[in-house]
């Protein structure tokens, strides 16, 4: 991170920083820094420094993508750009009533002391305790799967497993002008109905297959979609082997 902000502040870009997923770290080991933590730590040459950073009810532990409530924190901006910012802001409609109602209890979370904070603390744990045991459940079955290979999940929402692919399955997919995980995963969609996302949109390293995958389903669901995969990879290895 204090490369990125260096490499910005060489360079004078203005830093757009995706924090949205700050609370949903779930290795006991690790925990989440924010830029703006970093960035304070720079000394005074970053001292004006300029970024934004982003967070959502839609993501994170609160999931609730109805509201499409979403907020950000400026750093570093002239008294004079930041009031334009805010007539510019001012001057377009506002999101509806439940979407600020959703910002305003994310941004203002009871804290120790509040009557409601047992209660509000009680579900978080319990969520992301979920989010826990689905993460480490997603990883376990993958790996269980004969040439699937998944690293933990140690944070947000996804899965990232890599896939090993039999040569005929390559040859078919450039036979169809299509990369080999794209053709992979729409034959798995079209066969069991599950649906991920081929790994050849994110810049995977070449001559490498992967999918993205969401840990969100409930427990029971996983387990089925896993079971759905499972025999699908297996079918589809002996198909183009």
């Amino acid at each position: 991170m204090k490369e990125i902000l260096q490499f910005c502040h060489k360079n004078n870009v203005f830093l757009l920083a995706d924090e949205v997923y700050q609370d949903n770290v779930y290795n006991s080991d690790r925990r989440c820094y924010s830029f703006k933590q970093v960035l304070n730590t720079m000394g005074d040459e970053f001292k004006d420094f300029q970024m934004a950073a982003f967070d959502s009810t839609s993501k994170g532990f609160l999931g609730e993508c109805g509201f499409r409530g979403g907020f950000m924190e400026v750093v570093g901006f002239d008294p004079a750009l930041l009031a334009q910012l805010h007539k510019v802001m001012n001057t377009k409609l506002c999101p509806g009533t439940t979407g600020q109602i959703a910002v305003s209890c994310e941004v203002n979370p009871p804290v120790e002391g509040d009557p409601s904070y047992p209660l509000f603390k009680l579900e978080k744990d319990r969520i992301i305790g979920s989010l826990v045991k689905r993460a480490r459940l997603v990883k376990e079955k993958l790996n269980a799967v004969d040439g699937i290979s998944c690293n933990p999940v140690e944070g947000a929402m996804y899965a990232f497993p890599s896939v090993t692919m039999p040569q005929k399955a390559v040859e078919e997919a450039e036979r169809r002008d299509l990369a080999p995980d794209t053709m992979y995963c729409l034959e798995l969609l079209e066969a069991t109905g599950v649906c991920v996302v081929p790994g050849n949109g994110f810049l995977q390293k070449p001559g490498t297959f992967h999918f993205r995958t969401t840990i969100l389903p409930p427990e029971d669901l996983l387990d089925d979609m896993m079971v759905r995969l499972t025999k699908f990879h297996k079918e589809f290895t002996e198909k183009y082997s």
